[in-house]
């Protein structure tokens, strides 16, 4: 892809350079943009990166991409050797080029799209990782699933035959406009529960955004888990829509791939998975080395695309076995003094907390602590969806309960109410340093400790703050 090629997608204005400059990979960061990088200058709500042109030159790119602002002469002339371009709007434009950047490569790539309420970004990697056992694969990096990551996900392609994208939203329309840059030729989602309700007001919305994903697909070809429940009945209302080719994996039924005979424990979990080929069905033993059930899911559907993808089953299960999870979810520590720190506190929703929580089945003869925190954007349904909570933390294994934050006391209350002949301690306090106090004081060998809240509680700081307590008991 060359300037040339650039000019012609996004309607920019070449100020000065080379037509026939070839274009690599995209940054929009000139403090974390690598040498020859384009640079691309995105407006934020109170900073143009445009602004910062000069130093993505210093880091030697070749190429500026930039919205309309005022430049100076002289500095132009310091850099007559490289290319600057003006666009009306860079966001547009970086979304555009990823768009026909995909286009360039047409059917010699393949391109996977995730979505779902929870689970994407694990799913993601799993997935990405059987995949890779065949072919030549592309992952979102980290969590760029929005408007911004995708595309500058896809502007990392070289010679990958495989890209594997998320897609988040936190409104209707959202997905629909990263399917259609993206133009996916499979897609999955992982489960609807209740991230972003307060935005989108029932999960029926929420569903409805999700499957905006098929808005940018040619052959409508999608996987789904039947276990859910909007969108196992989605499936059944769906079965006999020829303009659509539906899978589905789980647990609780029978679908394309499922599971049997799960096991969880600390070291993550096995189970025996069982798919139907050429009307044969088959089964394998499955060692996933992450704990909680939602990874047995993750797993189903991981095998289910490698199935579709035509990797045979050895090799499905060396993908799901070696996996490994994005920075930041599910980080597990064990300490010397035989106390187990799981922080899985990047994100939540009442559904990814509830799955968390299974993480500690696999703990046993152990006292499992839960440390949790508000879920955000939850809007009219906060009191309701903090009190499920607060049933779930009662339904798992964990012993004792430690909670702050505005809306986390729904879940000491109904906790409480529920905490039959006290047989759980349950503590509500009033802000993180009174729940480090609290763990400082009350940990004790062989304890398991878990810590979940929305992003914005930062309760990975705190739990970080809590291992370097734990290094000197």
């Amino acid at each position: 892809m060359k300037v040339r090629d650039i000019l012609e997608v996004i309607d920019g204005v070449l100020v000065q350079g080379n037509m026939d400059e070839v274009c690599g990979e995209f940054a929009y960061d000139t403090r974390s943009m690598k040498n020859g990088d384009v640079y691309i200058g995105l407006k934020a709500d109170t900073i143009d990166g445009s602004q910062f042109w000069e130093e993505a030159f210093k880091k030697d790119s070749k190429v500026v991409i930039i919205n309309d602002i005022e430049l100076d002469k002289k500095s132009l002339e310091k850099w007559s050797d490289r290319t600057v371009i003006i666009v009306k709007n860079s966001l547009e434009a970086l979304q555009k080029i990823a768009a026909y950047k995909r286009i360039l490569y047409g059917n010699d790539l393949k391109v996977v799209a995730i979505t779902g309420s929870v689970g994407k970004t694990s799913t993601k990697d799993m997935v990405a990782n059987v995949i890779a056992q065949k072919y030549k694969t592309l992952k979102t990096m980290g969590n760029y699933n929005n408007h911004i990551g995708l595309p500058l996900t896809l502007l990392h392609l070289t010679d990958q035959e495989v890209a594997v994208v998320e897609m988040g939203m936190n409104h209707l329309g959202e997905i629909d406009l990263l399917t259609n840059i993206a133009k996916p030729d499979l897609a999955i989602i992982t489960n609807i529960g209740t991230s972003h309700i307060g935005n989108l007001g029932s999960r029926e919305n929420i569903l409805k955004a999700k499957l905006e994903i098929l808005n940018g697909m040619k052959n409508k070809e999608i996987i789904v888990n039947q276990d859910n429940d909007l969108l196992g009945k989605w499936h059944k209302d769906n079965d006999k829509n020829t303009e659509l080719k539906i899978h589905s994996f789980g647990i609780e039924s029978k679908c394309d791939v499922w599971a049997t005979d799960i096991k969880l424990n600390e070291n993550g979990s096995k189970f025996i998975c069982h798919l139907v080929n050429n009307e044969k069905e088959e089964e394998f033993l499955v060692n996933v080395p992450v704990g909680g059930i939602h990874f047995v899911y993750n797993a189903l559907c991981a095998t289910l695309v490698g199935k579709i993808l035509n990797i045979d089953n050895e090799k499905i299960k060396n993908g799901i076995e070696s996996f490994s999870l994005t920075k930041k979810r599910m980080e597990i520590q064990n300490f010397e003094n035989n106390i187990t720190v799981i922080n899985d506190a990047y994100n939540a929703s009442f559904e990814s907390i509830k799955a968390s929580l299974t993480t500690l089945d696999g703990y046993k003869n152990r006292r499992k602590i839960a440390v949790l925190g508000d879920v955000f954007e939850l809007g009219d349904f906060a009191e309701e969806m903090h009190k499920k909570i607060g049933d779930a933390f009662i339904d798992s294994s964990a012993n004792i309960l430690v909670c702050c934050g505005d809306n986390a006391k729904f879940i000491a209350q109904e906790a409480e109410s529920k905490n039959k002949n006290n047989e759980k301690v349950i503590n509500y306090l009033k802000d993180k340093e009174s729940v480090l106090k609290y763990l400082t004081e009350n940990v004790v060998s062989g304890d398991v400790i878990i810590f979940k809240a929305s992003n914005g509680m930062k309760f990975f700081e705190l739990c970080n703050q809590f291992e370097e307590k734990i290094k000197k008991l």
